[in-house]
């Protein structure tokens, strides 16, 4: 299998849940996509579908 590198943007994920989450009739505030987000990358950790590198 191959490897490659893939940048996970919580700021992303948290602007495509709240797109899909108005077209769907909700309105989140700001504060519950923040969570949303980092729920989901915390999801994809414990899946392991990505790995969290730390900057140095």
């Amino acid at each position: 299998m191959k490897e490659i590198d893939v940048i996970i943007d919580t700021e992303e994920i948290a602007e495509f849940f709240f797109r899909e989450l108005l077209k769907r009739g909700y309105v989140p505030t700001e504060d519950e996509m923040e969570e949303l987000a980092d729920i989901t990358f915390e999801y994809l950790l414990e899946k392991y579908i990505i790995d969290e590198e730390l900057d140095e």
